[in-house]
């Protein structure tokens, strides 16, 4: 069992406090993704230095290698990364369903053959739920199907119906104790009425906390909001609210207007490791022949390492010459950029001025610009 307090909030946007089996987690917060047990490029001290308080694994990954089992018996997947404070799993179906010809879903789950090696496997509710305890993850996500977008709405209407069986199938099996807890997953697609159904198949099963899924697959941020203004608000007050693999600062800022509390996504630290740095006035392609002779930081309002020590003109450099120091030094840039943006965000929920805080922001980082 997990407890959320909720602190304080503004209209809809929210500020709490998530207490884990390993540590509190402030909200809204921001989750960098460890995908099979690392945030690439970067140490757990390192991330953990930025401000960050819960990381984000793979149970699809994870199962495939080095394997949950081989995972428990280093203790978990705390000591087995030495990451120290909350974990949050995610199912593995949406890596699953995202293999298209390799896989066959059926009512029991779903047949796939590994990328890794063709090998033969099946993950079900029950399966997922087995894996994410042997994970020991502080937050285990319910198993859900998310269908292609966009998709008729009879497709994701079945697969909405069977993701909400599966749902109550990983209620039943999940092995429930102080500390830890289960996210069920909102799914319907674009459709209003399907994302009330499924919303309502969730609260009557009884969750820890509620994911808002089948986002941020294409849709673009109106659509995206647009889902939000109905999908948020409707879940219970009383627990928190993922919205999962997003995404861009203007995402994340508009969605804690709509009520949303934790996010993910691998755009911080994918863009690193490909030249693109986050900033206060938008986006920098640090591959750019016009940062060469650049003496300034990054950011000059940033206080992480790279911005403190080193120059445009040398991460460039880095880039340019193919060297792993320039994906260290700008996925730390990019992961302390998020944090410091959830940090701004709860400071202005916390002096009740987030409504011009997230004006300003909209305005200043318009569809986060790149320069």
């Amino acid at each position: 069992m997990l407890k959320f307090q909720r602190i304080t909030s503004t209209g809809k946007a929210r500020r709490g406090v998530l207490e884990t089996a390993h540590g509190t987690v402030q909200t809204p917060a921001f989750m960098p993704v460890g995908t099979v047990g690392t945030v690439k490029a970067m140490t757990p001290e390192s991330v953990r230095s930025t401000g960050a308080e819960i990381i984000l694994g793979n149970t699809y990954h994870l199962m495939l290698r080095p394997t949950a089992e081989r995972v428990a018996s280093f203790g978990g997947l705390h000591r087995f990364m030495n990451w120290p404070g909350p974990i949050l799993t995610d199912s593995g179906g949406f890596q699953v369903m995202s293999l298209s010809g390799l896989r066959k879903i059926t009512e029991e789950g779903v047949t796939f053959n590994s990328h890794i090696d063709g090998a033969r496997h099946m993950l079900s509710p029950e399966r997922s739920m087995e894996i994410q305890n042997l994970l020991d993850a502080d937050i285990t996500m319910a198993f859900d199907e998310c269908v292609k977008y966009p998709a008729e709405k009879k497709v994701v209407q079945k697969s909405m119906e069977r993701s909400m069986r599966w749902a109550k199938r990983s209620k039943e099996a999940f092995v429930d104790r102080p500390g830890y807890g289960l996210f069920g997953i909102v799914q319907g697609g674009m459709f209003e009425d399907l994302r009330m159904k499924s919303i309502r198949a969730l609260t009557d099963i009884g969750f820890d906390g509620y994911a808002i899924g089948g986002l941020a697959v294409g849709e673009g941020q109106e659509m995206m909001f647009s889902v939000l203004d109905y999908t948020a608000c409707a879940l219970p007050d009383d627990k928190p609210r993922y919205l999962m693999g997003v995404g861009r600062p203007s995402d994340i800022v508009g969605s804690v207007a709509r009520g949303v509390d934790m996010f993910d996504c691998v755009m911080p630290s994918r863009s690193g490791r490909t030249g693109q740095a986050f900033t206060s006035h938008g986006v920098l392609n640090m591959r750019n022949a016009c940062h060469i002779d650049d003496h300034r930081p990054l950011d000059a309002e940033c206080g992480c390492p790279a911005c403190q020590n080193y120059t445009r003109g040398y991460i460039h450099h880095l880039f340019r010459s193919g060297e792993i120091l320039g994906s260290m030094l700008l996925t730390g840039h990019n992961i302390w950029f998020y944090q410091n943006l959830m940090r701004q965000i709860r400071t202005a929920l916390d002096e009740d001025r987030f409504d011009a805080f997230h004006n300003d922001f909209m305005n200043r980082y318009a569809h986060d610009r790149k320069m």
